[in-house]
Protein backbone atom coordinates (compact mmCIF):
# COMPACT_ATOMS: atom_id res chain seq x y z
CA UNK A 1 0.00 0.00 0.00
CA UNK A 2 1.38 3.40 -0.96
CA UNK A 3 1.95 5.86 1.85
CA UNK A 4 0.03 9.10 1.29
CA UNK A 5 2.26 12.17 0.91
CA UNK A 6 3.03 14.19 4.02
CA UNK A 7 1.73 17.75 4.08
CA UNK A 8 4.17 20.65 4.47
CA UNK A 9 3.76 24.37 5.05
CA UNK A 10 6.82 26.46 4.13
CA UNK A 11 7.58 29.86 5.68
CA UNK A 12 10.06 32.07 3.81
CA UNK A 13 11.46 35.61 3.80
CA UNK A 14 14.09 35.64 1.06
CA UNK A 15 15.24 33.94 -2.14
CA UNK A 16 13.53 30.65 -1.35
CA UNK A 17 16.47 28.44 -2.31
CA UNK A 18 15.50 25.85 0.31
CA UNK A 19 11.91 25.97 -0.91
CA UNK A 20 13.22 25.27 -4.43
CA UNK A 21 15.26 22.34 -3.09
CA UNK A 22 12.16 20.81 -1.48
CA UNK A 23 10.07 21.32 -4.63
CA UNK A 24 12.84 19.61 -6.62
CA UNK A 25 13.07 16.69 -4.16
CA UNK A 26 9.30 16.16 -4.38
CA UNK A 27 9.36 16.34 -8.20
CA UNK A 28 12.14 13.72 -8.33
CA UNK A 29 10.29 11.51 -5.82
CA UNK A 30 13.05 11.70 -3.22
CA UNK A 31 10.52 13.14 -0.79
CA UNK A 32 6.97 11.81 -0.50
CA UNK A 33 5.29 15.08 0.40
CA UNK A 34 3.26 17.95 -0.94
CA UNK A 35 3.58 21.60 -0.04
CA UNK A 36 0.15 22.80 0.96
CA UNK A 37 1.07 26.48 1.21
CA UNK A 38 4.01 28.86 1.11
CA UNK A 39 3.80 31.83 3.47
CA UNK A 40 6.10 34.87 3.35
CA UNK A 41 6.35 37.73 5.83
CA UNK A 42 7.58 40.19 3.16
CA UNK A 43 7.48 40.54 -0.61
CA UNK A 44 10.41 38.32 -1.61
CA UNK A 45 11.91 36.54 -4.60
CA UNK A 46 11.04 33.15 -3.12
CA UNK A 47 7.37 33.57 -4.02
CA UNK A 48 8.29 32.86 -7.67
CA UNK A 49 9.13 29.25 -6.75
CA UNK A 50 5.64 28.85 -5.30
CA UNK A 51 4.02 30.43 -8.36
CA UNK A 52 6.05 28.27 -10.77
CA UNK A 53 5.01 25.09 -8.92
CA UNK A 54 1.34 26.17 -8.57
CA UNK A 55 1.57 26.17 -4.77
CA UNK A 56 -0.84 28.49 -2.91
CA UNK A 57 1.02 31.56 -1.64
CA UNK A 58 0.12 33.89 1.22
CA UNK A 59 1.85 37.15 2.12
CA UNK A 60 1.49 38.26 5.74
CA UNK A 61 3.04 41.68 6.38
CA UNK A 62 5.62 41.48 9.17
CA UNK A 63 4.78 45.09 10.09
CA UNK A 64 1.30 44.17 11.29
CA UNK A 65 0.70 44.58 15.03
CA UNK A 66 1.97 41.39 16.76
CA UNK A 67 -1.51 40.10 17.62
CA UNK A 68 -2.75 40.60 14.05
CA UNK A 69 0.37 38.96 12.60
CA UNK A 70 -0.03 35.97 14.95
CA UNK A 71 -3.73 35.65 14.09
CA UNK A 72 -3.10 35.83 10.33
CA UNK A 73 -0.29 33.26 10.48
CA UNK A 74 -2.33 30.94 12.68
CA UNK A 75 -5.28 31.20 10.31
CA UNK A 76 -3.16 30.54 7.19
CA UNK A 77 -1.79 27.19 8.42
CA UNK A 78 -4.05 24.17 8.04
CA UNK A 79 -4.71 21.72 10.85
CA UNK A 80 -3.71 18.96 8.40
CA UNK A 81 -0.11 20.18 8.18
CA UNK A 82 2.31 17.44 9.21
CA UNK A 83 5.29 19.79 9.41
CA UNK A 84 5.93 23.52 9.26
CA UNK A 85 9.34 24.32 7.79
CA UNK A 86 10.98 27.70 8.44
CA UNK A 87 13.25 28.05 5.41
CA UNK A 88 14.87 31.44 5.91
CA UNK A 89 11.86 32.88 7.76
CA UNK A 90 12.97 35.92 9.76
CA UNK A 91 9.92 36.70 11.88
CA UNK A 92 9.53 35.28 15.38
CA UNK A 93 6.97 32.47 15.51
CA UNK A 94 4.04 33.38 17.78
CA UNK A 95 3.74 31.31 20.97
CA UNK A 96 0.19 30.24 20.12
CA UNK A 97 1.43 28.61 16.92
CA UNK A 98 4.17 26.73 18.79
CA UNK A 99 1.56 25.51 21.27
CA UNK A 100 -0.75 24.45 18.41
CA UNK A 101 1.95 22.50 16.58
CA UNK A 102 4.29 21.05 19.24
CA UNK A 103 7.37 19.41 17.69
CA UNK A 104 5.91 20.06 14.24
CA UNK A 105 7.81 23.29 13.47
CA UNK A 106 11.43 23.06 12.35
CA UNK A 107 13.91 25.81 11.57
CA UNK A 108 17.05 25.85 9.45
CA UNK A 109 19.80 28.07 10.89
CA UNK A 110 23.12 28.85 9.11
CA UNK A 111 25.49 28.07 11.98
CA UNK A 112 26.42 25.21 14.29
CA UNK A 113 24.01 26.01 17.10
CA UNK A 114 24.20 26.85 19.95
CA UNK A 115 26.96 29.04 18.47
CA UNK A 116 25.87 32.17 16.57
CA UNK A 117 22.17 31.89 17.27
CA UNK A 118 19.66 34.16 18.94
CA UNK A 119 18.34 37.66 18.38
CA UNK A 120 19.90 39.44 15.39
CA UNK A 121 21.77 36.37 14.18
CA UNK A 122 20.53 35.61 10.67
CA UNK A 123 21.81 35.47 7.09
CA UNK A 124 25.14 37.12 6.41
CA UNK A 125 25.35 38.48 9.96
CA UNK A 126 25.99 34.92 11.12
CA UNK A 127 28.79 34.37 8.60
CA UNK A 128 30.37 37.75 9.41
CA UNK A 129 30.45 36.80 13.10
CA UNK A 130 31.94 33.38 12.36
CA UNK A 131 34.74 34.89 10.23
CA UNK A 132 35.42 37.67 12.74
CA UNK A 133 35.81 35.06 15.50
CA UNK A 134 38.31 33.15 13.32
CA UNK A 135 36.34 29.93 13.62
CA UNK A 136 37.81 26.95 11.77
CA UNK A 137 34.43 25.44 10.97
CA UNK A 138 30.82 26.45 10.62
CA UNK A 139 27.77 24.84 9.07
CA UNK A 140 24.04 24.64 9.49
CA UNK A 141 21.56 23.29 12.01
CA UNK A 142 17.99 22.06 11.84
CA UNK A 143 16.14 22.27 15.13
CA UNK A 144 12.64 22.18 16.56
CA UNK A 145 11.17 25.61 17.25
CA UNK A 146 10.44 26.36 20.89
CA UNK A 147 9.63 29.54 22.82
CA UNK A 148 13.21 30.85 22.54
CA UNK A 149 15.18 32.06 19.50
CA UNK A 150 17.28 29.24 18.01
CA UNK A 151 17.11 27.35 21.31
CA UNK A 152 15.01 24.32 20.38
CA UNK A 153 16.18 20.70 20.36
CA UNK A 154 18.75 20.09 17.62
CA UNK A 155 17.69 17.50 15.03
CA UNK A 156 20.64 17.50 12.60
CA UNK A 157 23.78 19.45 11.69
CA UNK A 158 26.18 19.65 8.77
CA UNK A 159 29.71 21.05 9.09
CA UNK A 160 31.84 22.96 6.61
CA UNK A 161 35.40 24.29 6.97
CA UNK A 162 36.03 28.02 7.19
CA UNK A 163 38.98 29.13 5.06
CA UNK A 164 41.29 32.08 5.71
CA UNK A 165 40.27 33.71 2.43
CA UNK A 166 36.53 33.30 3.09
CA UNK A 167 34.15 36.23 2.84
CA UNK A 168 30.62 36.10 4.28
CA UNK A 169 29.42 35.51 0.71
CA UNK A 170 31.71 32.55 -0.05
CA UNK A 171 31.01 30.95 3.31
CA UNK A 172 27.28 31.44 2.80
CA UNK A 173 27.42 29.76 -0.62
CA UNK A 174 29.28 26.74 0.76
CA UNK A 175 26.92 26.36 3.70
CA UNK A 176 23.85 26.79 1.50
CA UNK A 177 24.79 23.70 -0.52
CA UNK A 178 24.86 21.72 2.73
CA UNK A 179 21.58 23.30 3.90
CA UNK A 180 19.67 21.91 0.94
CA UNK A 181 20.93 18.36 1.38
CA UNK A 182 20.56 18.41 5.18
CA UNK A 183 17.02 19.74 4.92
CA UNK A 184 15.87 17.08 2.44
CA UNK A 185 17.52 14.27 4.40
CA UNK A 186 15.97 15.53 7.66
CA UNK A 187 12.50 15.81 6.11
CA UNK A 188 12.75 12.24 4.82
CA UNK A 189 13.89 11.05 8.26
CA UNK A 190 11.13 12.90 10.14
CA UNK A 191 8.28 12.18 7.75
CA UNK A 192 9.21 8.67 6.61
CA UNK A 193 11.34 7.11 9.38
CA UNK A 194 10.74 3.59 8.00
CA UNK A 195 12.78 4.54 4.94
CA UNK A 196 15.91 4.20 7.10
Amino acid sequence: MNTPPATLTLLISGSGSNLAAIINAIAHKRLNARIERVIADRDCAGKQHAFSADIPFTLIDRHLPPNEFAEALNHAISEQTNLIVLAGFLSIIPKRLIARFPKKIINLHPSLLPKYGGMGMYGKKVHQAVIKAKEQESGCTIHYVDQGIDTGEIIAQARVPVYLQDTPETLQQRIQKQEHELLIHTLITLLHPKAF
